[in-house]
């Protein structure tokens, strides 16, 4: 079984792979509009003073989450 972690609990400048999004309804699809799908390389590129919001590079461009939202998002840690 391959090591997955929450996106919430990965660290500024690691990267990794979405393996799932378990969101559902408007936020699911929400968080899918934004590129966040399974097999898309991401990296977390900072984190706001109290630790939410998230910020993370993907194809090209840079999004922020709120931890609630990172914690539906499962993802396969590449590097740190």
């Amino acid at each position: 079984m391959t090591n997955t972690i929450n996106l919430r609990e990965m660290q500024v400048n690691q990267t990794g792979t979405i393996r799932s999004v378990r969101a559902t309804g408007e936020l699911g699809r929400r968080i899918r509009d934004m590129g966040l799908v399974p097999n898309t390389e991401i990296r977390i590129v900072g984190r706001a003073p109290l630790k939410d919001p998230v910020a993370l590079r993907l194809l090209d461009f840079t999004i922020t989450l709120r931890n609630n939202e990172a914690d539906f998002i499962t993802v396969e840690p590449t590097g740190e």
